[in-house]
């Protein structure tokens, strides 16, 4: 599984901020997330949790879904760590 900055030229550049490739259940998939106009302020405490749990966090499904990816990003590992 890998997650990367959308690079200019691609599909979705200039709407989505981040690519995320790999395999679920044998199969291949492709999940483009994140606004690429929106500031991510994951660094606020209170932020963070709101994200979180709007989002359910706790339980974000499956690896093929943008909101796996996406609560991934706001956990407390750096966004650098996550997307190479």
């Amino acid at each position: 599984m890998a997650v990367r900055r959308i690079k200019e030229g691609e599909p979705g550049y200039g709407k989505q901020k981040f690519v995320a490739t790999g395999k679920h259940d044998g199969k291949p998939y492709t999940v483009r997330f994140g606004d690429a106009n929106a500031e991510i302020k994951r660094d606020d405490p209170e932020r963070r949790a709101n994200f979180r749990a709007r989002h359910s966090c706790d339980d974000p499904g499956p690896p093929n879904k943008a909101r796996y990816h996406s609560c991934k990003m706001w956990s407390k590992k750096p966004v650098s760590e996550i997307a190479k």
